[in-house]
């Protein structure tokens, strides 16, 4: 273990280590997950390559649902979760279907609060031609953990002026 510089938290110092271990940042979050009895049998998120940013989530749809084109639908993935409080949870299109099948999310990135402990779910949207079929344990969606900063909101009469200004939505070209 390396001895890392002394943090503060709060009242409280801390000397922190670093524990080798596989992820970038050499520090592992735990996050609980608890599946529901509709999703015993389906997978946990987990990741599906060593370097992989998200964990690929699972359907746990009772029969195999039809998204037909232009339409969205709530899809359940049979877990909830607690998250650590100064973190969320992103849910994220998965790559192959967007290329492969025109699915995506409709809120992308739909976000999941530290203190929300329901069933995660993930709005399918079919943006094909043709209907679309979920079917239990296929993989509809990825799900990144982030750390959040929150902020305190302070309301001005003039903003600091920038080279940019207020251009926005193609300012610099197309």
């Amino acid at each position: 273990m390396d001895k890392l510089p002394i943090k503060e938290i709060g009242c409280q110092v801390f000397i922190l280590y670093r524990l080798y271990t596989p992820c970038y940042n050499n520090i592992m979050l735990k996050v609980q997950i608890k599946k529901l009895a509709h999703g015993l049998d389906v997978p946990a998120p987990k990741y599906m390559s060593d370097h992989a940013a998200g964990m690929d989530m699972y359907a746990a749809v009772s029969a195999e649902t039809i998204i037909s084109p232009g339409e969205w639908k709530l899809i359940p993935t049979g877990f909830a979760m607690a998250i650590p409080e100064g973190f969320e949870a992103q849910v994220r299109p998965r790559s192959g279907l967007a290329l492969k099948q025109g699915v995506g999310i409709l809120n992308t990135p739909g976000t999941v609060d530290a203190d929300y402990r329901g069933e995660v779910g993930v709005i399918l949207m079919n943006h094909s031609q043709k209907d679309l079929v979920v079917k239990r344990g296929d993989r509809i969606a990825q799900m990144i953990i982030n750390k959040i900063e929150r902020v305190i909101i302070e309301e001005v009469s003039e903003l600091v002026d920038t080279d940019r200004g207020s251009g926005g939505f193609g300012h610099t070209g197309v």
